[in-house]
């Protein structure tokens, strides 16, 4: 697994793979009480959560660091290859806090770059530029 130029884990799970429906839906009611539906295809926008939680997907604190020094970047479209080989286009989700997280596997007070971390990541499908 592959992010931009940043090797993962192939454990990472995509947590939330069929979580996402591609048609967007609005109900509504008029006043006289008539059922006003619309539906569209989404194009983009196709939540990715990357995790292995508390038992895989483990990471030195040297990708830890990598990820964040690449999160630094606003609007930055990076490259997602699964291990199954299917590609995205994807920026890092920041909506709902922060787009990366990582904890110790086994804490230390100070831990050097082999140490290594738990991480989930949240990123979010964009048109290829």
């Amino acid at each position: 697994m592959q992010l931009d130029t940043i090797i993962l884990p192939d454990d990472l799970l995509w947590t939330n793979e069929f979580e996402w429906n591609p048609v967007e839906q609005n109900v509504e009611r008029s006043l006289t009480g008539a059922l006003l539906l619309q539906e569209g295809q989404r194009s983009h926008g196709r939540p990715i959560i990357l995790s292995g939680g508390s038992e895989a997907g483990w990471v030195s604190r040297l990708t830890v660091k990598a990820l964040f020094a690449l999160s630094k970047a606003a609007n930055n479209a990076m490259s997602l290859t699964l291990q199954d080989g299917r590609q995205f286009s994807v920026i890092f989700d920041r909506s709902n806090g922060s787009p990366i997280e990582a904890q110790q596997v086994l804490p230390f007070a100070y831990p050097d770059d082999s140490s290594q971390y738990f991480i989930t990541l949240r990123l979010l499908t964009v048109e290829t530029p």
